[in-house]
């Protein structure tokens, strides 16, 4: 074994403080093999050690919560003995480095830690960011990532059905890819990863192991200097066709009841999956790594237990099941190996060519892995370093249609369809809304129930203010949620940031976590899965530095019948416009698209979400789809109203004349554009509108005349002259659906 010199514990991105805490764990000097699996399990990919301390804050159990964060994924009880599993998780510096095989990896891990918990797939989300558009390398980069979304979730067989893209200039260096999965269960066969039973079989399965993704964790834990090009044998190489065997391999083994314990080998592979099956059980945990199958001529323990190759598991059997275990593995013509034992000693051991190789006590591995309480900005130091200037006096608009027009066919509001016209939508026949709405919809398979599903986050109000930008992401998603007609029974979480030894960063850490979990608590809305990606900054010519702070929420909510799911589309000429929500102080330009895409500020506070008028918001929401008083429903968001009515117009095909009732205050500009929270727009067919209207009044919700449907532009102003000017549905259509496709040099897609 190589003699352990400072920079080779350098190399292995441990502190001489961290070094020095492995010494006193271990007694000695580790080997090689020794110094691995602790630089994986103490990275902050592995063992969270920058941020435990604040996810202690956020709200995890509800009564209908089965399974909060701690296990591969989250679990929550949907009702008829069925459960709904779900987890959001990053790849983004893989994706950077290799795009197509880094978003690929993505998805196939997020559809294991699904998997193994007994759950079957049903739908993949995603959340991108990437950086200016016009930036030289973006298009590679965003053609490579759809593409491996694509070719994975494509070729596994699940549809992909939301999800959200953003860019901005912070991520030019440093893209994020986050993928999120949702599987169904049934409540009394879901699967955890605590390793019981001294002298239990530990049994590997699926892929060989090869030297592909070593050091992966420890990659993800760093930032990107000149030399990403040289960290691409880091990156993964997935292949889903075998993720599909694996898939059906592990659901028919897990019919029976031979499994005790089962673990996705993920981030860190081997070493992790051993190490969090073995101390969440506590036990020990022997491996003869003469007998992991390996792809690859000559490798040592040192590689198999920190190679990140895909599509491979690690399970826990009951004595004497190996054969049958096997047997299944082998007709999906999958490896199979017991390459183990569970033991009583605490420790983990490993054996090869008849010698001890490896010798660690797991406690501090695991749970007494390094935990730090970072010096962190005050919310005013936070604001005095970020220097967001305030909002002044902002000049009226010249000309509101064309500044709709310019809206429509930026590229944080262009139409994804280039995107998620490359993803199966409606594989497996259960799709009921696909990408383009608020949420995506999915039945569950033989019922009439429904999940809805989506992503979101706004980066530009989480850097103004972290705290109201995390409150506002997860009231963003719930409002997404109650806009299709679900009701949001939980989160997960995806949080991306820069690195957490900058004081300015992680009181953005701080912050959003302090609003998520303020935001959760209000809504009944609990987080039972998430992910932390750190370090997502880049001194890489052209990179700049940190990211925006980008806490992407994930959101699952039930539909007790999948056909009263509300979609966004005009239904009908004639039909009334209004505005369901809100504020009495509306026209909030702070921080808005309006500001960003038309005057080219990053200026003023965001807008404040007031949590007890979201709730009621929705609520309100909720009755009147439930109630059949509404025939489309859309959420207020970037661009403000304005842009929400432009959007339902697209989608229904069906013009509008919006003429508000200026009478309630803001100027025009900010009445359009402002992005306060808590705000629907919904059409109601001619009869139903007082109903809504005394409903509203009972529960003290704002609803304001927007306007009517009909025509074949969108014209803003009274109906005898729209003096603010009117811009046609071709028009709007041509530079919504326009982006994409002159960005990546495709044709134009079909409407």
């Amino acid at each position: 074994m190589s003699e352990i010199t400072p920079q080779i514990v350098a190399d292995h991105g441990l502190s001489e403080d961290e070094y020095q805490r492995l010494l006193h764990a271990l007694g000695r000097e580790p080997n090689l093999v020794e110094l691995g699996i602790f630089s994986v399990m103490w990275s902050e990919h592995c063992s969270y050690k920058s941020s435990r301390i604040h996810l202690k804050k956020l709200p995890t159990q509800a009564p209908w919560v089965i399974c909060g964060p701690g296990e591969n994924a989250g679990v929550i009880d949907i009702g008829d003995g069925d459960a709904a599993i779900f987890k959001m998780e990053s790849h983004n510096h893989p994706s950077y480095i290799e795009p197509y095989q880094g978003a690929a990896t993505g998805v196939g891990g997020i559809l294991r830690d699904v998997f193994t918990m007994g759950a079957r797939p049903v739908a993949n989300l995603n959340a991108l960011r990437f950086g200016d558009p016009e930036h030289p390398k973006m298009r590679h980069l965003i053609s490579g990532v759809v593409a491996g979304i694509g070719g994975y979730g494509n070729c596994v067989g699940v549809p992909t059905v939301g999800g959200e893209v953003n860019f901005d200039p912070a991520y030019n260096g440093n893209i994020l890819v986050n993928a999120m999965t949702v599987g169904v269960a049934k409540t009394d066969k879901i699967f955890y990863s605590a390793a019981a039973g001294v002298g239990n079989p530990v049994v590997y399965v699926g892929s060989k192991t090869g030297r592909d993704g070593i050091h992966g964790a420890t990659m993800a834990s760093a930032d990107f200097g000149e030399d990403s090009e040289e960290k691409r044998p880091t990156v993964q190489v997935g292949d889903p066709f075998t993720e599909k065997l694996l898939i059906e391999a592990c659901l028919e083994l897990m019919a029976s009841d031979a499994i005790v314990a089962i673990q996705d080998m993920g981030a860190a592979g081997l070493t992790s999956s051993s190490v969090e099956m073995a101390s969440k059980g506590g036990v020990g945990i022997k491996l003869i790594m003469d007998q992991v199958p390996c792809r690859e001529e000559g490798m040592t323990p040192y590689e198999m237990m920190l190679s990140e190759s895909q599509e491979r598991m690690l399970m826990v059997l009951k004595p004497g099941r190996e054969a049958e275990a096997e047997a299944i593995f082998r007709k999906w013509e999958l490896d199979f190996a017991v390459i183990g034992e569970v033991t009583d000693t605490g420790r983990m051991e490993l054996m090869w060519k008849g010698e001890k190789v490896a010798d660690i006590p797991l406690g501090p591995l695991a749970d007494e892995a390094p935990l730090y309480d970072r010096p962190h900005m005050s919310r005013e130091e936070y604001k005095a370093w970020a220097q967001v200037k305030p909002l002044g006096e902002v000049p009226e608009s010249t000309d509101i249609a064309a500044d709709l027009l310019k809206l429509m066919g930026s590229p944080h509001l262009a139409s994804r369809r280039w995107i998620y016209e490359q993803y199966d939508q409606q594989v497996g026949g259960d799709t009921v809304q696909r990408p383009g709405g608020d949420a995506a919809v999915m039945r569950v398979h033989g019922t009439d129930k429904a999940l809805a599903m989506a992503t979101d986050c706004t980066p530009r109000y989480c850097y103004a203010d972290p705290y109201d930008g995390g409150k506002q992401a997860v009231a963003e998603v719930y409002r997404n949620l109650c806009a299709v007609g679900a009701t949001p029974l939980a989160i997960t979480n995806c949080l991306n940031f820069g690195n957490p030894q900058r004081p300015e960063i992680m009181a953005q850490i701080v912050g959003c976590l302090e609003g998520m979990a303020d935001a959760c608590r209000a809504l009944d809305f609990p987080i039972v899965s998430g992910n932390v990606s750190l370090y997502n900054e880049s001194k890489a010519t052209g990179g700049g530095s940190a990211i925006l702070p980008t806490p992407a929420i994930g959101g699952v909510g039930l539909l007790k019948d999948w056909r009263k799911s509300a979609t966004i589309g005009f239904k009908a000429e004639g039909e009334h416009i209004w505005l369901l929500g809100g504020r009495k102080d509306r026209g909030h330009l702070g921080q808005s698209l309006w500001l960003r895409e038309v005057r080219g500020l990053d200026s003023g506070e965001p807008p404040v979400v007031d949590l007890e008028r979201e709730r009621a918001a929705a609520e309100l929401v909720h009755w009147a789809i439930r109630n059949d008083l509404v025939t489309a429903v859309h959420d207020v968001s970037d661009g403000g109203f304005l842009v929400t009515i432009a959007e339902m117009a697209l989608a229904g095909n069906i013009g509008a004349v919006v003429d508000p009732d200026w009478s309630l205050g803001s100027p025009v500009t900010a009445a359009m554009f402002g992005e306060e929270q808590s705000r629907f727009v919904i059409t109601v067919a001619d009869g139903n509108d007082h109903r809504v209207m005394e409903e509203a009044e009972r529960r003290g919700i704002e609803f304001v005349w927007l306007g009517i449907c009909g025509g074949d532009n969108v014209a803003i102003g009274d109906y005898n002259e729209p003096q603010f000017g009117a811009v046609s549905l071709t028009d709007l259509r041509a530079a919504h659906e326009g982006f994409f496709p002159r960005l990546m040099g495709g044709e134009h897609p079909v409407a």
